[in-house]
């Protein structure tokens, strides 16, 4: 496989029609090698139109996410070079490497530890040295470090609990997929001041879900 002709097609077959069309991020996605961070026997579907399986034996939500959708919330969050920004879901690191590359610093926080391992060492051996993985469970976030200016949760959530916004900083900015499938959004939510949130959904698009994430209510009459 020719490795940077599949790259170049990847950018321009699945992320620009998806309207990424940030400078920044498209030149941000040549330079990260993304087929760095997919797993050895997955590494040829590196620049597929869809989630791989990071784990042999795990559990169906251990993915990373396709191309396209990392794309896009890079874009909606626009991270700046004085950001302090929060991954939840880890993963094989590959977003981590993308969101250190624009930010001050990176907490990415995941919940299996085989994952913590080996996206430490795949942030080692890329040379990114301004990102921490912490293991544990992030699905209500991760207080130790707040707030933050950015969030982003890399897997879907049925919804955003209000732990997880009260974890933004004033202006700050969180991006997650929310919804059950098959209805799901892409919202970017940003905190415009202590007691006030606003959503725009973005576009409508499916991810597997956050390990242990917070449930909405059931109604039962």
């Amino acid at each position: 496989m020719n490795i940077e002709k599949a790259r170049f097609n990847m950018i321009q077959q699945q992320i620009r029609p998806w309207e990424v069309l940030d400078p920044n991020v498209l030149n941000l996605l040549a330079v990260v090698k993304r087929e760095e961070f997919a797993p050895t026997e997955h590494k040829e579907l590196a620049f597929a139109d869809l989630e791989i399986p990071l784990k042999r034996n795990g559990a169906p939500n251990q993915t990373m996410l396709a191309p396209k959708i990392e794309a896009r919330m890079l874009q909606e969050l626009g991270i700046k070079n004085t950001d302090k920004v929060l991954e939840i879901g880890t993963g094989s690191g590959y977003m981590a490497a993308l969101l250190a590359a624009k930010a001050e610093f990176v907490y990415s926080v995941e919940i299996d530890s085989d994952l913590v391992a080996t996206a430490r060492n795949n942030l080692q051996r890329a040379g990114v040295a301004n990102v921490s993985v912490d293991l544990g469970d992030g699905a209500q976030g991760w207080p130790l470090y707040a707030p933050y200016d950015a969030i982003v949760v890399s897997a879907s959530l049925p919804m955003v609990p209000e732990n997880l916004l009260q974890q933004l900083r004033v202006g700050g900015r969180l991006v997650a997929i929310v919804g059950e499938a098959p209805a799901m959004q892409m919202q970017s939510i940003t905190r415009t001041d202590e007691n006030t949130f606003t959503t725009i959904n973005v576009l409508e698009t499916v991810a597997e879900p956050l390990t242990n994430a917070v449930q909405r209510k059931k109604f039962v009459f």
